[in-house]
């Protein structure tokens, strides 16, 4: 009863109807994906070296994490990882130009960060990773020091400040 009465066309109206829609929408599609397509973004392919700093060895599996930066020199969120072979080489094509934080992390080294401009299509880095170095401390005496252990510690005191 509710479709006879209110029935506003008929089933080959309805499919001619739906044939023309999806019609317009795939033209407007094409034509917009036509539209995007003709801004290229210009993009480069980066290949990466990671080697010890004490002897120029590779590294292997090293992880080499790429973030894209904002103007503003923040780091959006997202990125991508690689791992570098058993010479230490790892590469990526396919990235944009701009701005790109590169950070290189394997166990037993310190972690290296840079930021680099991406603008040409092929960008060769190298990374020397280097050993982690001690930590210092004032409780420690260290010899090269002018006042060789006269530093402040627990029941020292520093010999210019008054008693």
């Amino acid at each position: 009863m509710w479709n006879e009465k209110y029935q506003f066309c008929s089933g080959r109206q309805a499919v001619n109807l739906a044939l023309r829609l999806s019609l317009v929408i795939y033209l407007l599609t094409s034509g917009l994906t036509l539209f995007c397509g003709a801004q290229k973004v210009e993009t480069a392919t980066l290949h990466f070296t990671v080697v010890k700093d004490s002897n120029g060895r590779p590294v292997r599996n090293a992880g080499v994490v790429l973030h894209p930066v904002k103007e503003n020199g923040k780091q959006e969120r997202g990125g991508l990882e690689l791992k570098t072979d058993a010479e230490g080489n790892a590469s990526y094509d396919g990235v944009p130009y701009g701005k790109l934080r590169i950070q290189v992390l394997a166990p037993g080294f310190q972690t290296y960060g840079e930021d680099y401009d991406v603008n040409q299509p092929s960008l060769d880095i190298t990374v020397k990773l280097k050993r982690p170095s001690g930590q210092y401390s004032i409780y420690d005496s260290h010899p090269d020091e002018k006042d060789k252990g006269q530093g402040k510690g627990p029941g020292k005191q520093d010999p210019s400040e008054p008693q």
